[in-house]
């Protein structure tokens, strides 16, 4: 639900908390910083603030048990490793730990899909000299973003010291309220990347196209028995 539109008509977010939601609401703030939000054509995240309470009072007055959910996007067009970290900071900072994430793939006849692949914006005028956009492309800077949304996965956490470093923000790294992430790694963690879900010896799911597995055919003379229908010798 796009927060900055509920929040002209409450009685729209209790029609929804009262009859079609099923304990989740979804709001979409998507990212928290101009960067990526001016390529969404989304207000900053001031307007998400004082939202929650106000929707928060609406679903309690449902008269049902709710939550509010909020949504966000990795790697979108316009969206620095800073932006990132800022993002990463405001979800620890409000309690959120993120179980599934997604990170931005170009689909067709989507205005972030020309900027994905042009590096420039089209809600306004291009010209040779306009605005250049920054799109982080490359499996590692995805995984990275990634890895900034769900920053209490263990398994990130060799990646995310590594940026924090290279970003000049090693301040982060340590066990007070006050870190991002611990200096320490639980053995059996960080060997592979948030997002591997199969075990190094699952053998992937298959299907009709990747190769069925074979189903063993049944001895001669062990197949179904033969019926006689009726009425004949």
């Amino acid at each position: 639900m796009r927060y900055d539109l509920a929040i002209e008509s409450p009685e729209y977010v209790k029609e929804l908390a009262q009859h079609h939601v099923g304990g989740y609401l979804k709001i979409a703030p998507e990212a928290i910083s101009e960067g990526p939000l001016s390529k969404m054509m989304k207000p900053g995240v001031g307007s998400y603030d004082p939202l929650q309470g106000d929707v928060r009072q609406v679903l309690e007055g449902s008269g049902q048990e709710q939550y509010l959910i909020p949504y966000f996007i990795a790697a979108h067009p316009g969206t620095t490793d800073e932006d990132m970290l800022e993002l990463a900071l405001w979800l620890k900072r409000n309690g959120f730990r993120a179980d599934q994430v997604q990170a931005f793939l170009p689909s067709p006849m989507a205005t972030a899909t020309a900027m994905y692949y042009s590096g420039k914006n089209p809600l306004h005028r291009v010209t040779r000299n306009s605005e250049d956009v920054h799109i982080p492309k490359g499996i590692r800077v995805r995984r990275l973003h990634k890895a900034f949304l769900r920053y209490h996965d263990a398994n990130n956490w060799p990646l995310l010291r590594e940026a924090l470093r290279r970003m000049g923000r090693a301040d982060l790294i340590g066990s007070g309220k006050q870190h991002l992430v611990p200096s320490y790694q639980p053995i059996g963690t960080g060997g592979a990347h948030e997002g591997k879900r199969l075990p190094p010896k699952a053998q992937p799911f298959r299907t009709q196209h990747t190769g069925l597995p074979r189903v063993p055919s049944a001895p001669q003379g062990k197949g179904r028995p033969r019926t006689r229908r009726k009425g004949r010798s």
